[in-house]
């Protein structure tokens, strides 16, 4: 797939640990020119996934992430075919303390689910099935598109996982198998692929509103991190 990046993408996080709430009117105007649609990121913690979201958003990795708490969100805005794709994407928690209060809205109207492990551990990928089940609970039907990503192959001496193995658990499923490194630059354009095939999966659908978050939500679920923060025993 060819992978056109233009100078002009825009990154936004919808809030971060150090960001403002308010919310532009030029956000609002762009809003309603693109059809919007909500990724969510699920795995074990420590695979990569706040760092693999940064890489796709900001072209950048993001050294140092901190263990994400509750949820944190990312857009970008993508021209497909003169059309305008604004893809949400939902960087989740890994660890079951940070994700319980969560999940409801992790799930709630989603469009697409990325399951990531990291190659360089085993029980990372041996947890992908129940993630997958987590996400059948949840009434994630048979036709959102899912895709599975190993990632840290940059790690090439610490590799636990073969691709021979990964990819019999993806054809079990029927996904889509990336392999790729968040931190490798020379990288970049296949993590833009990840989403770029999700992103052309869901433009051939029909059209799919996704309600923005409104200043009220966003404060509700920064509220509901902060304290989760507050409490955790670390």
């Amino acid at each position: 797939m060819a992978i056109e990046n233009k100078p002009g993408v825009e990154f936004d996080t919808v809030f971060g640990r150090n960001d403002s709430l308010e919310l532009s009117s030029h956000h609002d105007y762009e809003t309603a020119q693109a059809r919007v649609f909500k990724i969510i990121v699920i795995g074990d913690s420590n695979v990569g996934k706040t760092c693999l979201t940064y890489r796709f958003c900001g072209g950048t990795f993001l050294k140092n992430p901190e263990a994400t708490i509750g949820v944190d969100f990312r857009e970008r805005t993508l021209e497909l075919d003169g059309e305008s794709i604004k893809l949400q994407i939902w960087d989740t928690a890994g660890q079951e303390r940070f994700r319980k209060s969560m999940v409801e809205h992790y799930y709630r109207s989603v469009h697409a689910v990325i399951f990531v492990y990291d190659v360089t551990s085993l029980s990372s990928f041996e947890s992908i099935p129940e993630w997958i089940e987590e996400c059948s609970r949840h009434s994630v039907g048979p036709q959102v598109p899912r895709i599975m990503v190993g990632n840290k192959c940059d790690l090439r001496d610490r590799r636990e996982v073969p691709t021979s193995a990964a990819q019999c658990l993806a054809d079990r499923y029927n996904f889509p198998l990336f392999e790729t490194s968040a931190k490798d630059p020379t990288e970049k354009e296949h993590v833009d692929a990840i989403f770029l095939t999700i992103a052309y999966r869901l433009k051939s659908h029909k059209p799919l509103r996704l309600k923005q978050l409104s200043e009220c939500n966003v404060r509700h679920l920064w509220n509901q991190r902060e304290q989760e923060a507050a409490t955790c025993q670390c």
